[in-house]
């Protein structure tokens, strides 16, 4: 079956412009479309589409609060934030909310084709690098941990340790050869860590690795 995918954004040529890239595919077929965050919510739930292309800044309802209420929700959607801006801090709200990553309005075609491939596979899109950018600019300011750190005991040691490694931006593969593990070793530890701490990937295992302090961005 293709990847249904509902596009939002207020800018009707850009709706228009996403469309015509990704109807192109074999294997992604758009569903429908919205131009504010409330048509999104309730389309979510006409259309079920696997991916939802969220734009972040819409009138009336935003893309953030869209996102929140859709992950939040029995929908089985998942999130894309597109935004103009790498550092906006509405993209850190909309990752906070449940989104599984974003991207820029200027990617290239064939890397939001990819992107939307991942996200459908359950996987996250956003570099960790790209993510530790963020949570450097808008976290790093707090002077106490955002959540208790007391949700991370249910980790073993190991698995504490690859988060800590994941957020500061390394994949993979990189903690692998960095714990000398195997990277299929590595992928478990990440799949059993999402699973204890009840996230849907990792960028939110990022997001929580700072905002409970177990990694503190650096300047």
């Amino acid at each position: 079956m293709p990847i249904s995918v509902l596009i939002v954004d207020d800018q009707q040529l850009m709706r228009m412009g996403l469309a015509m890239v990704l109807d192109a595919q074999d294997d992604i077929d758009v569903v429908g479309e919205a131009a504010d965050g409330e048509s999104a919510v309730k389309a979510v739930f006409e259309l079920t589409p696997d991916v939802v292309l969220m734009d972040v800044r819409m009138p009336g309802v935003d893309g953030v609060t869209a996102t929140s209420q859709i992950t939040s929700s029995s929908a089985s959607s998942r999130v894309l934030v597109m935004t103009t801006f790498d550092l906006d801090e509405h993209v850190l709200g909309a990752l906070r909310a449940g989104a599984s990553g974003f991207l820029l309005k200027d990617t290239p075609p064939e890397d939001l084709i990819s992107a939307i491939r991942s996200v459908a596979a359950g996987d996250a899109v956003v570099s960790p690098k790209v993510t530790k950018r963020l949570l450097t600019r808008f976290i790093a300011e707090e002077s106490a941990p955002i959540q208790d750190p007391g949700v991370l005991d249910t980790l073993t040691e190991r698995e504490r340790e690859v988060l800590g490694l994941l957020a500061t931006g390394l994949s993979n593969a990189e903690i692998a050869r960095g714990l000398v593990l195997s990277e299929a070793t590595v992928k478990t530890h990440v799949g059993r860590m999402l699973t204890k701490l009840g996230l849907r990937d990792r960028v939110q295992a990022v997001v929580l690795a700072y905002e409970t302090g177990l990694v503190r961005p650096r300047s």
